[in-house]
């Protein structure tokens, strides 16, 4: 995956809005694809994964409460436009294996959809390559956001929106 940008950020707030302002360029890109809009999201307990999918969520037009989806492993979603949204906390997985119990094939394949899968690295060898991976790392209210994605319109979003957070 090719570096597209970088941001820093202060606290869950910061972590938010930068959500907000990302959903409608994940929205656009997940248009057309054959499969859904595939977004790693990694960095350490407590590092903004929730929050950053919360917000996105919302943006992307579900209106109501957005659970963490840590026990079920996923909560659905839709938003709008018929866009389906499906967030996976896969920290609780005991092996890749259990997502094929899940119907996870299902979820990657439907369109027009995102899926925001935290904790990926549980489910190795069993998800599809992501069209976005963010890493989230940082201490305290000091959060840096590493984009990487191999899509050329989606890089060129995440840049002018990186700028954009940065000036």
């Amino acid at each position: 995956m090719t570096d597209a940008s970088s941001i820093e950020l202060r606290g869950e707030a910061a972590t938010a809005a930068f959500g907000r302002a990302l959903a409608p360029s994940l929205a656009q890109a997940a248009i057309g694809l054959d499969h859904a809009l595939t977004v790693f999201l990694q960095g350490d307990l407590g590092a903004g994964k929730t929050a950053l999918c919360r917000a996105l969520i919302v943006a992307l037009g579900y209106q109501g409460l957005v659970k963490s989806p840590t026990y079920t492993l996923v909560e659905p979603y839709q938003g709008l436009s018929g866009l389906k949204i499906y967030h996976f906390d896969l920290y609780r997985l005991s092996s890749p294996e259990e997502l094929e119990f899940l119907g996870a094939r299902d979820y990657f394949a439907t369109t027009p959809a995102i899926c925001l899968l935290e904790w990926p690295d549980k489910g190795e060898g069993a998800l599809p390559s992501p069209d976005l991976i963010v890493t989230i790392s940082g201490h305290g209210d000091a959060r840096t956001l590493r984009l990487h994605t191999n899509s050329a319109p989606l890089q060129q979003c995440l840049a002018s929106l990186c700028a954009s957070f940065a000036g």
